[in-house]
């Protein structure tokens, strides 16, 4: 029977020990508003103590929505957050792919994908900075979850990169129970998951539900369709799974 209060203990001891080995300090993470965000920075506040946490919101044409539910975390742990609009760097970029002619609709992908991009780079700048200010290195954390994991549903070069991740082995629904544990704030840890990039809903794009996801990945019965759906979405992502490095002959 999963423990939420369990899984908490062992996640933070998990990361004091990472901390303490690596003789590391604190930590960045993007504040999307989101739960698996929220979840993560509750657990490193716990871990770490507020003082050690940077919360970072990265509006990019974002709806004001993010950046308050943002606070709403930031205020219950009371760690600091930052706020660093990336819309202008955004715009910079896609004026200078513009100059090169390419048409508009053959970007679609591109552009959702340099959003996290952006943020990740921000994530790792900040952490640098703050690596330098405070005398003791920062890392990134990750935010993704098992669901999002196993189907690709993350950003290479974007939210698939960071220095620890917390939530890889929990599924969506294990960690609204750990959310729950750590008294995450209900407007967030209930928001219905959106990537603040395509103005669709995680499960529209996918095309299967995130309780689907995890009852596949158990080998609990789902529909034909779900299946099918769950199968290509990662026999898709396969190339995001593993960098494939040539060896030479000996």
């Amino acid at each position: 029977m999963f423990d939420p209060k369990k899984e908490v203990e062992g996640i933070v001891a998990f990361i004091r020990d990472y901390y303490e080995k690596c003789h590391l300090k604190g930590v960045v993470l993007g504040i999307s508003g989101g739960k698996d965000s929220g979840v993560v920075a509750a657990l490193f506040t716990k871990a770490l103590g507020k003082e050690n946490v940077v919360g970072i919101t990265m509006p990019c044409h974002s709806p004001e929505s993010c950046a308050d539910d943002a606070k709403l975390v930031a205020e219950k742990y009371g760690f600091e957050l930052i706020n660093i609009d990336l819309t202008a760097s955004f715009d910079a970029f896609e004026n200078e792919i513009a100059k090169l002619g390419a048409d508009e609709k053959d970007l679609v992908n591109s552009e959702i994908n340099l959003k996290p991009r952006l943020r990740m780079a921000t994530n790792y700048y900040v952490a640098a900075w703050y690596s330098a200010m405070k005398g003791g290195t920062y890392l990134v954390a990750g935010t993704s979850n098992k669901c999002e994991l196993y189907v690709g549903y993350f950003t290479k070069g974007g939210d698939s990169t960071y220095d620890i991740g917390v939530l890889n082995d929990y599924t969506v629904e294990e960690v609204i129970r750990i959310g729950e544990e750590l008294e995450v704030p209900p407007k967030v840890l209930y928001k219905t998951p959106n990537d603040d990039l395509s103005n669709q809903t995680d499960e529209d794009k996918l095309g299967v539900t995130y309780r689907e996801i995890a009852a596949y990945m158990n080998g609990e019965e789902v529909s034909e369709e779900a299946k099918k759906r769950i199968e290509k979405l990662h026999a898709g992502a396969a190339h995001k799974f593993h960098i494939p490095v040539y060896q030479r002959c000996a």
